[in-house]
């Protein structure tokens, strides 16, 4: 059986060149840009799948999944794009019912994918040094529908953590060895210390730090990202390769 959209459903339209725009299904007339001045409510009955027309536009209507939400945010600061975020996912063993705390909560992608990791009985705890910071990215969080699973503080991750027995602490900040040791006293034993970092240097210095507490697993990983073009006379490798972007930092808390 097709399924419908109802009131408070998330989806995305998705145009002929392949924009993507999140619409949360509420009785309020807005404005997006790409799209026009439209009522979400309007949506409402419509298959899920189908292509419809709005203005003088085609779009597929899809439900919202995971990925489209980290792909429609609104950028205000650098983002951890898919491909890492889906690593430090896995490689700190992100499940439902963890408590994570992430430093950085810069336009709030990583926070997404890890509210949504966590769901429906876990929670990301965010700290960041500005305010404005915040308020974007749970602007991006709350148009996901994801604000549950999420508590901000408006606090610097060096000088200290308040929360103890974490599963995990990933730090996207200038300075990550400053936080280390706050970090692992934080952490459960067996939970993951993960931090994002551009520079190789930033890199060093946080391993250093990190092989003078009880640490193991550590890793220090690059993921370059390269797609394929098929055509009907072959296929070949994507001119637009995605390189460097940062380098991701793990490692585990033992005794």
């Amino acid at each position: 059986m097709t399924k419908k959209v109802e009131k408070q459903d998330i989806l995305v339209l998705i145009d002929e060149n392949k924009q993507k725009y999140l619409i949360y299904i509420e009785d309020l007339t807005q404005k997006k840009k790409g799209i026009g001045v439209f009522n979400p409510i309007d949506l409402i009955g419509q298959e899920y799948g189908k292509q419809i027309e709005i203005g003088s536009k085609q779009f597929w209507i899809i439900p919202a999944s995971i990925l489209d939400k980290l792909q429609t945010i609104k950028r205000r600061a650098q983002i951890i794009l898919p491909r890492d975020a889906a690593q430090i996912l896995m490689f700190c063993s992100i499940e439902p019912g963890h408590q994570v705390l992430e430093a950085g909560i810069g336009s709030g992608s990583l926070t997404l994918a890890l509210a949504n990791a966590v769901a429906p009985n876990g929670q990301v705890i965010s700290y960041d040094a500005r305010q404005d910071f915040i308020d974007h990215a749970m602007k991006n969080i709350t148009q996901a529908q994801l604000q549950h699973y999420v508590k901000t503080k408006l606090k610097d991750v060096t000088k200290g953590i308040d929360e103890s027995n974490l599963h995990a602490v990933i730090l996207d900040i200038p300075n990550p060895w400053e936080a280390v040791e706050h970090a692992w006293n934080a952490l459960k034993i067996g939970g993951y210390f993960s931090s994002y970092s551009p520079l190789i240097s930033q890199v060093e210095h946080t391993v250093k730090k990190i092989r003078s507490y009880p640490f193991i697993e550590i890793q220090i990983k690059e993921t370059i990202q390269r797609d394929l073009v098929v055509q009907e006379q072959g296929t070949r490798p994507s001119f637009n390769m995605l390189g460097h972007t940062g380098y991701l930092v793990f490692a585990r808390k033992v005794l």
